[in-house]
């Protein structure tokens, strides 16, 4: 339906009412014909979402990617209709008939919000407590970009709708904490305060004070009826000025109005049924057919969504009076192209290895490679879960992030792996940042979720990953990390980097800088390895994810396929091998995923058809897809253990003997030898 809506629309005219319950029976009736999801949330959070919509949110429904638009996140995204109503009533590009496919094949109306998929959506959410750990990277992202470009141009709140799944979370609290200690004061989240979980009532799993835990962080805590639209706008208001994150827990009644369902977990996540959703309409005087919007009430609405219109053209005017210096610096930070100064850095280092061909670990290299480009690349946001002098991931020229002192371009995101993670997936979504963040290979599993979800999203989002086997020595098992490689590998649209040496190792940051649309993770070294690579003004070859290092003259005998710290091992055994007379090509394969996306007849060109080895100090995984079902495999078969590195690859049996020894058992089972 078109709905012409003129400036001189009066909103008073409607209800608060009336506005919400267009919310509620939207979400109603698209669940109902879906015959799947959740009302409970939409119907009890009706109220809160429309005062916020309505009186407080900044946003303009025709440009969604408006830069100094609110950032609006439902962390707790099972109530997706609650926002997807949202999008259609404020004249968003979610259309009635995207509304009546909710949850259908090929709909913008997915079964929790995707970002990239539904105009509006800010963040892909779901996994409970991710939407609030996520934006509070965009809050973070919000006090950064304002300390760079001032209010003219950067001036919003981010609002978060969390309920009680998302704060039982344990990476609520990483959130929070992080929020708080770094005085997030334009960060507002409201509480879907309503005491049910789906196996009912919470007081069944926890007991704690959530404005107690919040106000413990640093936060600035109220409570407030979520179902008095006067009350919710009224702390709104008053924690728009606070200087400190806040939380507004919103007492509500999930699945509010259905008289047999409401206050129960029975409302959470299924159609409440012909028989209740007649009972609400009746209850809450919403005397209309599914899917009917009176013209007066989505007027009203359309409105709240054209207003933002004024502020939007007042920006635009603002940006164009700013002096020529701050509308570049401004475009630049918001383009996602590397400048012409990373590209000139870029060669200068990969001279320089190429021609010192340096032994150094490849986190060493990593931070020679930062060193040299961080300052060419607007955006470029560091940081490590504290593990910065172990990681190595703080740049020379890189200052850091504090409380009121938001200039800088590293942070310090404290033991909080997970937090870290998400606030960078909010870094890379509010736009203008490229966010990087370290820790330790063995922790990956901690981040792993908001891994998955930025790939899912397509977002450039980078973790340097060091320590990345049992080659970190006397930490022993627990830091040794031998299925990590394999768990992140299966990710899909993850780019999985383990580089050899110092020349692919920056050949890695360059192809994590270039994918705009996929996060990467750089696993990295802490033993020195020898530079193999010696190609001073070569192509990338890391880009093609495998590419053959030694090609024997007239043929080969066998293939010696490795990855980071095994390369060398395979190169030595490689030499061993050649005087028994036996040919042995090696290939370093730093990332399998590009590899895979390469050409048939290459990818055949660098395996070749003779028997193949795979060596890394790791579990198989899938590392058959490279070597075949017949190839042998050398690395680990279980955990690692206590000694220094040297002890610890003779013990395992990942040296260059036990490699020429796989590659003649390969040889003897193909009939080789």
């Amino acid at each position: 339906m078109n709905i012409s809506v003129h400036a001189d629309a009066d909103l008073t005219a409607v209800s608060h009412g009336d506005l919400a319950n267009a919310v509620r029976f939207l979400a109603v009736d698209a669940i109902e014909t879906s015959q799947s999801g959740h009302p409970g949330l939409p119907m009890g959070m009706a109220d809160v979402a429309t005062v916020l919509f309505s009186r407080f949110l900044k946003f303009d429904s025709a440009h969604p990617h408006w830069p100094d638009r609110d950032r609006f996140v439902l962390s707790a995204g099972h109530g997706s209709m609650l926002l997807y109503a949202l999008l259609h009533l404020t004249g968003g590009d979610v259309s009635l008939d995207d509304i009546k496919a909710f949850r259908q094949w090929g709909s913008k109306t997915p079964g929790h919000p995707e970002y990239g998929h539904t105009p509006g959506v800010e963040t892909t959410t779901g996994p409970l407590g991710q939407g609030i750990a996520t934006a509070v990277g965009m809050a973070l992202a919000e006090r950064m970009a304002n300390a760079q470009h001032g209010d003219g141009l950067v001036d919003h709140f981010t609002y978060v709708i969390a309920g009680d799944g998302c704060l039982m979370e344990g990476i609520s609290q990483e959130a929070i904490s992080l929020a708080g200690h770094l005085g997030l004061g334009r960060l507002i989240v409201l509480f879907d305060d309503n005491g049910i979980s789906i196996d009912g009532p919470t007081s069944l799993a926890t007991s704690d004070d959530q404005l107690a835990r919040f106000a413990a962080s640093g936060w600035s805590v109220r409570g407030v009826d979520g179902h008095d639209p006067e009350a919710v706008a009224q702390a709104i208001a008053e924690e728009r000025e606070s200087t400190r994150p806040s939380l507004i827990a919103c007492r509500t009644i999930i699945g509010f109005g259905a008289p047999d369902r409401q206050g129960t977990e029975k409302a959470h996540g299924a159609p409440l049924g012909t028989e209740q959703t007649a009972a609400a309409r009746r209850t809450l005087g919403w005397d209309y057919q599914p899917f009917v919007v009176p013209v007066t009430i989505l007027k009203a609405w359309r409105m709240i969504g054209q207003r933002g219109q004024v502020e939007r053209l007042a920006w635009l005017d603002r940006y164009e009076c700013a002096t020529p210096e701050q509308r570049d610096l401004f475009i630049e930070g918001k383009a996602v192209a590397l400048p012409n100064a990373y590209a000139q850095a870029s060669a200068k280092l990969r001279e320089r290895f190429a021609t010192e061909r340096p032994k150094l670990a490849t986190r060493q290299a990593s931070q020679q490679v930062l060193d040299g480009i961080a300052e060419t690349i607007p955006g470029f946001v560091g940081g490590s879960a504290d593990l910065t002098h172990s990681n190595l991931t703080h740049a020379k020229a890189q200052t850091p992030v504090k409380r009121d002192a938001f200039a800088g371009d590293y942070i310090h995101y404290g033991i909080r792996e997970h937090g870290m993670a998400a606030a960078m997936n909010g870094l890379a979504l509010y736009g203008g940042f490229i966010p990087y963040g370290g820790t330790f290979l063995a922790f990956s599993d901690y981040s792993r979720p908001a891994i998955r979800l930025a790939a899912l999203m397509r977002i450039r989002v980078i973790h340097v990953m060091t320590h990345d086997s049992i080659g970190l020595g006397e930490d022993g098992p627990t830091h040794q990390p031998v299925e990590h490689l394999a768990a992140l590998r299966v990710i899909p649209n993850l780019l999985v980097f383990r580089p050899a040496d110092a020349v692919e190792t920056l050949e890695a940051w360059d192809c994590a800088l270039q994918a705009e649309n996929r996060p990467s993770v750089l696993c990295l070294s802490r033993q020195a390895l020898p530079t193999f690579r010696s190609d001073v003004r070569g192509r990338n070859r890391v880009a093609r994810g495998a590419y053959l290092i030694v090609s024997p003259d007239g043929g080969r005998d066998v293939t010696l396929i490795a990855t980071g710290s095994e390369v060398s091992i395979a190169l030595e055994a490689a030499r061993l091998l050649a005087t028994e007379h036996v040919r042995a090509a090696v290939v370093s394969a730093p990332c399998f995923a590009l590899f895979e996306e390469q050409p048939e007849d290459y990818r055949a060109a660098v395996l070749g058809t003779a028997p193949r080895v795979g060596i890394e100090a790791a579990v198989v995984g899938d590392w058959h897809r490279w070597i075949g079902t017949e190839g042998e495999f050398v690395g680990m078969r279980g955990f690692g253990a206590s000694a220094p590195a040297p002890v610890l690859y003779r013990e395992f049996g990942i040296t260059p003997q036990g490699v020429a020894e796989a590659a003649r058992r390969a040889m003897a089972r193909a009939g080789k030898q």
